[in-house]
């Protein structure tokens, strides 16, 4: 009861951040559980399989909520989210059969770098007006985009995704900011929409093959449905370049798990 508590709580945390800035927690969800739950001898999970399943059903519950509530902030652009998840879709199908030349050191290193060097960027464009447009002068319903410049990135996404093992959020959100002009709060919530989307495809294979351990996937899922209320709450009340500032500090975390990986 003690543990299912613990991860109830863990939950709220992580799905309250993943909410706010669109990433879902999965990218924070899988080492904790690798570091905390995969110890010898008793451990509630037994290989690597078993985390990424159980943080994978976390990660859909948090996005059903999050989705859930930017829908009732009307902030979820399906015109762009349904297109940009049906093609992460294939990327990550081509991904997960290539993933052997694109795991090794030298790109890791490069990735990594990457990821930093876009995090700086973005971290010094997070004051101008083109990431501080507000929500409440664009329409989700008329607003224009370049729909196939947005496909042909989000396939990229779904590669990247599948292939590093991380969530799209992370691209998507600096990909609809910087490269198609939505608005912060706009691009949290039609990413965490398309989150929903690939979680739940994930999370039936990882089912069918036996990788999520129940308890844990459904304290720390519920946990996450709570915590997805409070991001979105937070999102509608932060200004735009406070998101921009979080997801950069994220991606620059993240740059250097890669390029770790990639030295040792």
């Amino acid at each position: 009861m003690i543990e299912f508590l613990e991860l109830f709580a863990v939950g709220i945390g992580v799905g309250a951040f993943g909410a706010l800035v669109g990433i879902g927690g999965g990218m924070i969800m899988v080492p904790l559980f690798m570091l905390t739950m995969m110890v010898p001898n008793g451990s509630t999970f037994e290989n690597v399989q078993q985390v990424i399943g159980t943080s994978l059903f976390g990660v859909l519950l948090n996005a059903l909520s999050g989705t859930w509530a930017y829908i009732r902030q009307h902030k979820v652009m399906f015109r762009a989210g349904i297109p940009f998840a049906l093609a992460t879709v294939p990327g990550a199908f081509m991904g997960s059969y290539i993933t052997d030349f694109f795991t090794g050191a030298s790109f890791s290193l490069i990735f990594g770098t990457a990821l930093c060097i876009l995090s700086i960027i973005m971290y010094s464009k997070s004051r101008s007006k083109k990431v501080n447009i507000s929500a409440a002068n664009f329409s989700v319903q008329t607003a224009q985009f370049n729909v196939v410049l947005g496909v042909a990135l989000s396939f990229i996404v779904g590669f990247l995704s599948s292939i590093l093992g991380i969530g799209g959020g992370v691209i998507h959100v600096p990909m609809m900011v910087f490269i198609l002009g939505f608005p912060a709060h706009i691009a949290v919530a039609t990413s965490t929409f398309i989150l929903m989307i690939s979680s739940a495809v994930g999370v039936i294979g990882h089912a069918a093959l036996n990788h999520i351990v129940w308890i844990p996937a459904i304290a720390v899922g519920c946990g996450a449905m709570v915590g997805a209320q409070i991001g979105a709450l937070l999102s509608k009340r932060s200004r735009p370049r406070i998101i921009i500032v979080l997801l950069s500090c994220v991606m620059f975390v993240l740059g250097g798990q890669f390029i770790y990986r990639g030295i040792f």
